[in-house]
């Protein structure tokens, strides 16, 4: 079975950075378009970014743009996402997936606070 696992979550203060990983096994990583999506407490999934199957279109939503850059490394099965300048706004589980949302991971908890 297809399978995503994030790491690399955890508690940061307001301006502080994160960089999320995302493994892909047990499918064909590199053919696949991927996004990040996040959740935060008591609200609906957001989108956050996406990027092409090989790595040279990349698409944020307007929240994080300028602070959150996503990138992949096909050869390692391995999606990125670097968060700086993170705000206590940006509190969420953070769940990557493929472009179609078929294929999901179990999410990493990220918080920011003082």
């Amino acid at each position: 079975e297809e399978q995503l696992v994030e790491s690399g979550g955890g508690l940061v203060q307001p301006g502080g950075s994160l960089r999320l990983s995302c493994a892909a096994s047990r499918f064909t990583f590199g053919n696949y378009d991927m996004n990040w999506v996040r959740q935060a407490p008591g609200k609906g999934p957001e989108w956050v970014s996406g990027i092409n199957y090989s790595g040279g279109i990349t698409y944020s939503a307007d929240s994080v743009k300028g602070r959150f850059t996503t990138s992949r490394d096909n050869a390692k099965n391995t999606l990125f996402l670097q968060m700086n300048g993170l705000r206590p706004e940006d509190t969420a589980v953070y769940y990557c997936a493929t472009r179609f949302f078929d294929i999901w991971g179990q999410g990493t908890q990220v918080t920011v606070s003082s």
